[in-house]
């Protein structure tokens, strides 16, 4: 069977691929660049030989095997950033640039004490580096570190690090367990997912400890907050991202810890995405 360009993607979707994503597959089965989508608008008659026609074929059913597009292609663009991504991270949402926006917004409210002090951040369970990347690429004059527990996690997101020229302090870790250090705001896309969920399912292809967290699937929620005000200078913030119905139960989480001014943002859903609060100021700075 021979298939030009345009029969291949219409194919793919008659099978019930979305057309943006059997372009993106089709052109990485052609070796052209992901976005290039105007490449296939001028080569729509261009007959696949063999290779190419039996790889784009091994993707699409991937796809419609339900694994995510950025790790059948190997990337994923993130906050305008272009990440390697691969099966033992998360696929980078874009639900997750709320997080980065209120993270840079309290950032840009760290008040200098002096013309060389550096705001400094933690990205707990980093995965891909992405949140990590997004706020050191924003803010070149943060110091960024980020944790994970994972190795090859770590790996990839040291990759992700080099390829952008930007220099994230990776670290590998359980949570803040062995930190020693303030910092100035904390981050975290920790699990959130409780344990039989009927979404699991359809995030087989992602790595399990990066997506649930207990009965509730607050498990890792309740041990960061409980644990990062140690870590937070004084006005320091918390920031976290959670599922869609945890805000209620995590801003009473912050607000049992001792947390202030403790709020939620909503992604561009509508949805309530993130929650944190800050660690109080001493009495004498208030």
């Amino acid at each position: 069977m021979t298939l030009c360009v345009h029969e291949a993607l219409l194919q793919a979707q008659a099978h019930g691929l979305p057309r943006l994503e059997a372009e993106m597959l089709l052109l990485h089965a052609l070796s052209q660049s992901i976005h290039a989508r105007a490449w296939l608008l001028t080569h729509q008659s261009l007959v696949l030989n063999q290779a190419q026609l039996q790889r784009f074929e091994i993707f699409t059913q991937r796809r419609l095997n339900q694994e995510p597009v950025a790790y059948i292609v190997g990337c994923k663009e993130f906050f305008g950033l272009k990440l390697h991504i691969n099966n033992h991270v998360l696929d980078p949402r874009p639900d997750t640039e709320t997080l980065v926006l209120w993270a840079l917004e309290t950032l840009n409210s760290v008040p200098s004490t002096s013309p060389n002090t550096q705001p400094s951040v933690m990205d707990l369970g980093t995965g891909s580096g992405a949140v990590a990347l997004a706020i050191q690429h924003a803010r070149p004059d943060a110091r960024v570190q980020a944790l994970d527990w994972s190795p090859t996690a770590l790996e990839l997101a040291q990759r992700n690090a080099q390829d952008l020229n930007l220099n994230v302090k990776f670290r590998q870790g359980n949570w803040l367990d062995g930190v020693h250090e303030n910092f100035d705001l904390i981050v975290s896309n920790p699990p959130y997912i409780p344990l039989g969920d009927a979404h699991l399912t359809s995030l087989q292809h992602e790595p399990a400890l990066a997506l649930v967290s207990g009965g509730d699937g607050l498990h890792a929620i309740k041990h960061i907050v409980s644990t990062a005000a140690a870590c937070l200078k004084h006005g320091g913030w918390l920031l976290l991202e959670h599922g869609f119905d945890q805000a209620p139960a995590t801003r009473r989480l912050l607000a049992e810890a001792g947390y202030e001014r403790v709020q939620s943002r909503k992604d561009l859903a509508g949805i309530e995405r993130c929650s944190g609060g800050q660690k109080a100021l001493p009495q004498s700075a208030r």
